[in-house]
């Protein structure tokens, strides 16, 4: 009977940590306008993200066309707000094409700043070398 009753709180809390997890959706539009300090790019792009709580694992979906010559570089930025400047989180490649597809296991301190909307992705070019187009990340509700 005791064996019995241990499985079963086993199970629950086993069943428990797999119910609490969730995902959660972000998404990005990238926009020369957006870039710090803007651009006079006609390139645009996407970003599509989800996040496992569980596994902490982020993986995403990056898009971008219309850009003044081949990407040379790509990346998730933050901490920072709209506006404002910060280093690299997650690199997505030295001379990405579109799409990139990847995914990447986050720390908590990472986590949150993503959540409280501090990062931001963004496509470098030749041409623009600090960045062409950019996009804050944001919740999807």
């Amino acid at each position: 009977m005791l064996r019995r009753s241990l499985l079963a709180a086993v199970f629950a809390v086993g069943s428990f940590s797999v119910a609490s997890a969730a995902t959660i959706n972000f998404s990005a539009t990238m926009t020369a306008a957006s870039e710090v300090p803007s651009t006079t790019s006609a390139g645009s792009g996407d970003a599509l993200a989800t996040l496992d709580t569980a596994t902490k694992a982020l993986t995403y979906t990056v898009t971008f066309q219309n850009l003044t010559g081949p990407a040379t570089a790509a990346h998730f930025h933050g901490p920072a707000a709209a506006g404002a400047n910060a280093g690299v989180v997650v690199p997505l490649g030295n001379t990405p094409t579109s799409p990139i597809h990847g995914s990447k296991v986050l720390t908590d301190a990472q986590i949150a700043d993503l959540e409280a909307g501090k990062w931001y992705v963004n496509v470098h070019t030749a041409a623009n070398p600090g960045g062409e187009i950019r996009g804050q990340v944001t919740q999807k509700k």
